[in-house]
Parts: C-alpha cells; structure tokens; sequence
C-alpha cells in the first residue's frame, strides 16, 4: 500500500512537472489531459486515476511552485547579513526562478484574468502572503539597522517590489525573449533601491559584482 501511494505521488509529480513546460509553450487554457498524458507517458483516463479533474492538476501546480519558490527565497533572503543586500539577492533569486520555470508566470497570469474568485486565486493569494511577510521581515530589519529611509512606507515598497519583478516579466514575455529578465534586473533593482534605501543605494550597488565592475571600468 505504502509504494502504491508513494508511485501515485511519483506520477503527480511528473504530472505537475509536464502541465508546467507545456505552459511554457504556449497558453496554459490549451493543455488537455490527453497531452498530460502522453508527455509522461500514460493514458489520458490514468490521469484520472491520480488527479479527479484538471483544476486538480493546476492546483498542485500552484501548491508546488509555492513551495519550490519560497524554499528559494528563504535561502536567498539568508544569504547576506545585511537586509537591503538580503532583499536583492532575493530579487535576483526569483528572476532565476522565472527563467527556469517560465510556465509560472503563465499559469498566474491567465488564472488572474479570470473574473470572480477561484480556488486557485485564493492559492496564488496564499503564495503572495508569505512572500509579503518575508519581504516585510527584511524591510524591517533595515528599517531597524537605518539602512532604510526613515519616510519609506513598508507595505507600499513590498508592492513596488513584487510589482517590479511582475513588470520584468510581463515585458520579457511581451518581447519573446524571457532571457533578458536576467540582464535588466540587477540595473532595475538598483532603480528600486535607490528609492528606498537610506543612501539613495549606493553601499549596496557599489558591494554588488555589477557595481563593482563599473567602477573598474571608470577607473
């Protein structure tokens, strides 16, 4: 019974994995169980046997990335000692986590063009709670080391920062070419900072490897 249940996980698993890269090409409304199936190499009714409907599926698709990508931010916003440092590293953290999953941004986006409430609205909402209370944690502690300007609003800076990672993405995928959210984010991030760093983000850009290098190069 024990392995059964564990080969079922197994094969949800693979089900999960395979609805994501086939939303990563094209619309996330055109997958069809039939196409689930023969990308893990089931038939279409043994779908059924291990999800009973396709939101099911597109459920766990949110509750995995859920927990995949906060996994990812929690050991990015533990990476630096300083929390202004923390929250950039986590900014670059979840662009990496774009470029490798680039369904989950289609995924979301569809599901919230959906007029009324669903339940795969209120799991994307849980996900934006905890990353809301991991950013407030890291604002916070710069607000308490002064690193932070004194007049910034934390809840308003923790929307500008989701907003700018979202307005990243939007664009690259806008363009065809998601491969670029790596090269803007730093330079946008430290448009960020700058406003809401207590010294306009200066010690943080210029500690970063690109500030570094610019410097080099005006040398």
């Amino acid at each position: 019974m024990v392995s059964r249940r564990l080969a079922s996980q197994a094969r949800q698993a693979e089900l999960v994995d395979a609805a994501l890269t086939l939303a990563a090409r094209g619309h996330p409304a055109d997958v069809t169980t039939a196409a689930l199936a023969a990308a893990v190499g089931i038939t279409q009714g043994a779908v059924f046997r291990h999800f009973n409907s396709k939101e099911a599926i597109w459920l766990a698709v949110i509750d995995q990335v859920h927990a995949r990508l906060m996994a990812r931010l929690q050991l990015a916003s533990r990476h630096d000692s300083q929390p202004l440092q923390a929250l950039r590293t986590v900014f670059l953290a979840h662009v990496d986590f774009v470029l490798e999953h680039p369904g989950v941004p289609r995924v979301i986006f569809q599901e919230l063009q959906q007029a009324g409430d669903t339940a795969l609205k209120a799991r994307v909402r849980r996900l934006m709670g905890d990353y809301r209370q991991l950013l407030m944690r890291l604002l916070q502690q710069a607000r308490d080391d002064a690193s932070l300007a004194p007049q910034v609003d934390l809840e308003a800076a923790i929307t500008l920062f989701i907003g700018t990672v979202q307005g990243l993405v939007m664009q690259s995928m806008l363009a065809g070419d998601i491969a670029t959210l790596r090269a803007q984010a730093p330079s946008v991030f430290t448009l960020y900072l700058g406003g809401v760093a207590a010294d306009g983000g200066g010690a943080i850009g210029n500690s970063s490897p690109e500030g570094r290098s610019s410097q080099e190069s005006r040398a």
